[in-house]
């Protein structure tokens, strides 16, 4: 079965601080054998919020369509899991931009426990402008590039987590 994502907020230039895009509840297809989110559907709930940025971004031109092609690929995940979570349980999952260049940007998503605010996961990932059409990596549209700016300006302020770019390692940090 298909991945359903939600249809996206419309631009209105507010960048709103945390950015929040993504909510829902967790639901069934992500639960595994032990009761709670299997390991993949972090992945997911991050995937969600990349899609819901990228569609929110590119407003009006939210449908792939209107895009002609001019879209993202994901080039580098990482997930730390941090707290369990339930079927049913409402998350939300907020979003720094905490870097950009001319084809690439960074994105931080918190996974939050929506009912008592408890952080469930992060997912850190880089993301690549790419020509669907040419099958190769391609500069940010004007506007996009636009907006990137207008919103890393916005979440100056925000501290940078400090697990980010940090990867995997043996020994705790």
């Amino acid at each position: 079965m298909a991945e359903v994502y939600d249809a996206p907020l419309p631009w209105t230039g507010d960048i709103e601080s945390p950015l929040t895009l993504f909510r829902a509840k967790v639901r069934q297809e992500w639960i595994d054998v032990f009761q709670h989110v299997n390991v993949a559907h972090y992945l997911t709930m991050g995937d969600h919020a990349n899609w819901a940025f990228w569609n929110w971004l590119n407003g009006p031109d939210s449908a792939m369509e209107a895009r002609d092609g001019h879209e993202y690929v994901i080039v580098e995940n990482h997930v730390h899991y941090i707290n369990e979570l339930a079927l049913g349980t409402p998350i939300h999952v907020t979003t720094q931009l905490i870097g950009v260049d001319k084809k690439r940007f960074v994105l931080f998503h918190h996974i939050w426990k929506s009912e008592t605010n408890e952080l469930a996961a992060t997912n850190e990932v880089k993301c690549l402008g790419f020509n669907l059409t040419e099958r190769r990596p391609e500069s940010w549209r004007p506007v996009v590039a636009k907006r990137l700016e207008q919103i890393l300006q916005s979440q100056t302020g925000q501290e940078v987590p400090a697990v980010a770019g940090q990867g995997i390692a043996l020994k705790k940090r």
